[in-house]
């Protein structure tokens, strides 16, 4: 610990990311990446935007690009928010709508990063249990005293919550906010955006790092109503009024507007998914039902912690969380079809 730290970065347990090591190459089936390039229309979108203007600061608040996601959307521009990918729009969410003092809810096996941020701002936050098979009990998420968090589908289980269910948690909760982390939305589930007029209280956070195949870009957006986008803009204004730049803007609106490659990428990513699912659990795995672009896995014989070091030492990384009640799970990502054939076959040679 360094003497020169502040309480708050002592205090710290920071959010690990997977590891993209450089060591040799790798299958990479840990951080839910795309297993396919971005849209050729990004590429050229970027290379065009690559000019004299680069100079000069982009538009701190992306018109062009919040007039392109409420166009996709059916929205009021007024409704969007643009940041530099969906964990910032998260950090902005928790300190623009949380209060010390006021205890939020969030599940127990959930996005680690909500945590961090929790402790980082210094929020009270309750844990809530997830039911059979890290289901979603709305419930459980009723009357909250400070607001309510979750991701639909969950991360890092995959599970997937109705838009009905959604709706029983906003009605109670009608005087705090509810966020929905909708990370993983476009791989099977049903957004929740069409409930945004109803529900003043409702922000959906997405981002176009999984689906859109652009986590080197780092772009997400916000929806919501006009006093939730008011509250996001005086928290982001008085951290860097300049989040996304000139490059990550253009290449974020030509990938929304190529609709034709987005459907055709994300329906071969489930594709893959369900292909493979039936053949884990005939080799004995249990999966649990995922609407994202990875499954969680464990196995009554096998540990997780020492598969996930077999694999690594073949090739093959996946996601390995020392934590209650997951420690004997594995993330992985939906890669190509090559890819999980490896992995299958991997498997195959670690089973008796």
């Amino acid at each position: 610990m360094s003497k020169y730290w502040s309480k708050i970065a002592a205090g710290q347990r920071p959010y690990v990311p997977g590891e993209q090591p450089k060591d040799r190459k790798y299958i990479k089936l840990n951080t839910n990446e795309c297993p396919y390039p971005p849209s050729p229309l990004v590429l050229e979108a970027i290379k065009e935007a690559a000019n004299e203007k680069l100079k000069l600061y982009p538009d701190p608040s992306g018109e062009d690009l919040r007039q392109t996601v409420a166009e996709y959307y059916g929205l009021k521009k007024e409704w969007v928010f643009v940041g530099n990918g969906s964990d910032e729009i998260l950090a902005f969410a928790f300190m623009a709508f949380f209060d010390p003092g006021s205890t939020i809810l969030f599940p127990d096996v959930t996005y680690s990063f909500y945590p961090v941020y929790a402790n980082l701002f210094q929020l009270d936050y309750r844990l809530v249990p997830l039911r059979e098979e890290f289901s979603l009990y709305p419930p459980d998420f009723y009357d909250s005293e400070g607001g309510v968090i979750f991701p639909n589908p969950n991360a890092p289980t995959g599970n997937y919550v109705t838009m009905e269910m959604i709706e029983k948690i906003l009605i109670r909760n009608p005087d705090k906010v509810v966020i929905v982390d909708e990370a993983y939305i476009d791989f099977g589930g049903e957004t929740a955006i069409p409930l945004i007029a109803k529900y003043p209280n409702l922000l959906v956070i997405q981002t176009l790092s999984k689906s859109r195949s652009l986590a080197g870009l780092r772009v997400g957006f916000a929806l919501g109503q006009d006093g939730l986008m008011e509250g996001l803009n005086r928290i982001k204004n008085s951290f860097n009024s300049y989040t996304l730049d000139r490059l990550s803007m253009a290449g974020a609106i030509a990938a929304i507007r190529d609709e034709s490659y987005f459907q055709a990428t994300r329906q071969k990513v489930m594709q893959t998914r369900e292909r493979i699912v039936p053949i884990l659990r005939q080799m004995g795995w249990q999966v649990i039902p995922s609407q994202a672009n990875f499954i969680f896995i464990s196995h009554p014989v096998f540990k997780a912690e020492g598969v996930f070091t077999e694999l690594r030492q073949q090739g093959i990384l996946v996601r390995y969380f020392r934590q209650p009640k997951i420690d004997n799970y594995l993330r992985v990502s939906i890669g190509s079809d090559e890819e999980m054939d490896s992995l299958l076959q991997a498997l195959t040679e670690i089973n008796p």
